[in-house]
């Protein structure tokens, strides 16, 4: 009986142990189930932080470039109706320009000379002066062209500049003088009427000697380089209207500033007070 017993207890022993050996290396199993997993979990995690690494330099590399084409964009100069070359930043802010146009003036635009010219005409008239008949801005080309009245700079039959010319030609010089390769030409025009005085013997004269004394005052009191500056007199023989009515030949008699600027800076140079 006694010996029966210790069997079966030996038994219970024997059973238990084994099974909790099998419990073990089941367990042991799945650890290394587990470790494997983890260990191949985080090598995936590496790769994909990798990839993402790469993307987003890539992104990045990508950014830079739309960047630099933009700002390529932005100064990329192209031709306006083979009228000038400006850049796209320039015709942005020719757009903002012409959007404070008068509506009339600016649906009488019918191509982009015109609404180049109409901008250009609205910043120099409202930078130079608020007298707007009497002075007249048009471009050829790259060529600006300001037509002023003489009422505006001369006393009538003088070529002495008078006192009210002072705000227009200051305005002028701070233009001329904004770019170093800019070129000044300044014309004297007459009307047709014929003049001989002490001083002058015809047209030729007078025109000539108002053109220097525009000269020598943007020389003088508004430090033009005059390297820059030619002073040429045409008489009357470049009338903007017929010679027959007073009104007319006030239309005539002008001082022409033509200049050749570098169009972005010009329009840098006006937009300035208008930001």
């Amino acid at each position: 009986m006694r010996k029966s017993i210790f069997i079966s207890a030996l038994s219970v022993v024997v059973l238990a142990s084994c099974v909790s050996k099998k419990k073990y290396t089941a367990l042991e199993t799945n650890l290394l189930e587990t470790n494997n997993i983890l260990m191949k979990t985080q090598v995936e995690k590496e790769e994909l932080e990798s990839k993402v690494s790469k993307i987003e330099a890539r992104v990045a590399e990508y950014n830079d470039k739309i960047n630099s084409l933009k700002e390529i964009n932005d100064t990329q100069y192209s031709s306006v109706d083979d009228v000038a070359v400006m850049s796209n930043n320039t015709k942005a802010k020719m757009r903002s320009t012409l959007s404070k146009v008068d509506p009339a003036k600016l649906a009488e635009a019918k191509t982009l000379q015109d609404s180049m010219n109409l901008a250009v005409s609205y910043h120099l008239k409202k930078s130079i002066a608020d007298e707007e008949d009497d002075i007249n801005v048009d471009i050829e080309k790259t060529v600006v062209m300001i037509n002023i009245s003489d009422k505006l700079l001369f006393n009538s039959g003088s070529y002495k500049v008078s006192s009210k010319a002072n705000t227009i030609l200051a305005k002028l010089a701070e233009v001329i003088n904004s770019e170093p390769s800019m070129e000044v030409m300044v014309e004297g025009h007459t009307d047709s009427r014929t003049i001989s005085t002490a001083l002058f013997q015809d047209n030729w004269d007078l025109s000539v000697k108002r053109a220097t004394s525009i000269v020598r005052t943007l020389q003088d009191k508004y430090s033009v380089d005059p390297s820059k500056m030619i002073a040429a007199g045409r008489s009357s023989y470049v009338p903007l209207a017929e010679n027959d009515s007073k009104e007319n030949r006030a239309k005539n008699r002008r001082t022409r500033i033509v200049i050749i600027p570098n169009l972005d800076k010009f329009f840098a140079l006006l937009d300035a007070e208008s930001l």
